[in-house]
């Protein structure tokens, strides 16, 4: 079974845009998880855009699934991971200034940084995931640093997927089998979607987790947060 993590980034950021403390994010990932999410991941920014410090807190006392925390491994990341040690903790490469992860890691480039990064995490007792693209080159690069899996960036299939859905996947399934083979777990995220997702999967079937926030988000406002969860759940799960 491949567990669906909900990122409720998204949800802080309509709560951000008014102040205050709605929609409330403990309740959301509680409901989010009482709905069926195996897994709740967020990305606190330095720049608290969406996800807060405090929120970061707040959620570990309450979290009963697996906790993903996404970022770039700075030194407010880094120690973030270490004092709320969560399930897993993602490492993307992008920095403040962008508006949303748009590449994977250069696992050759960053060799001896994610290295080191990825055995002071593990230390803590945390999963680690790298942000990578579908290139064989870059999954034995991530090998080579010594995490436990790779989430697929999966928005060049997304964006393909339309218009040719078996070349959309190519890459992503051949990088997909030769990491299975090097020993490395397979995530996938970004921009994935209720009309995507089960195709990605079929391809793909070992997939552990796809990490799913904007488009979920998007949907729960015309089917409800409840519904569109149990309608991903089935699209993961009934391929």
């Amino acid at each position: 079974m491949t567990q669906l993590s909900v990122n409720i980034n998204k949800f802080a950021t309509l709560r951000n845009a008014r102040g205050g403390d709605n929609p409330h994010l403990v309740q959301i990932a509680k409901d989010c998880e009482r709905f069926g999410a195996q897994g709740i991941t967020i990305h606190p920014r330095p720049d608290e855009r969406h996800i807060t410090t405090k929120d970061v807190y707040d959620l570990k006392e309450i979290i009963t699934t697996e906790f993903n925390i996404e970022g770039y491994p700075d030194d407010r990341f880094m120690k973030i991971i270490e004092e709320v040690r969560p399930a897993q903790a993602t490492l993307v490469p992008d920095p403040p200034d962008v508006l949303t992860s748009n590449a994977g890691w250069d696992t050759i480039k960053n060799e001896y940084m994610l290295r080191e990064i990825i055995s002071q995490i593990k230390s803590y007792d945390v999963r680690t995931a790298i942000f990578i693209e579908p290139v064989n080159k870059m999954m034995d690069g991530a090998k080579k640093c010594g995490t436990d899996r790779v989430e697929l960036y999966t928005e060049m299939y997304a964006s393909s997927y339309s218009n040719d859905p078996l070349n959309a996947v190519e890459d992503y399934k051949t990088a997909s089998d030769h990491a299975r083979k090097i020993g490395l777990e397979l995530n996938a995220g970004h921009d994935l979607d209720l009309i995507n997702l089960k195709f990605l999967k079929k391809q793909i079937p070992y997939l552990k987790e796809v990490s799913i926030g904007h488009a979920l988000v998007c949907d729960a406002l015309y089917f409800g947060l409840e519904n569109t969860i149990q309608m991903y759940l089935r699209e993961l799960n009934n391929t």
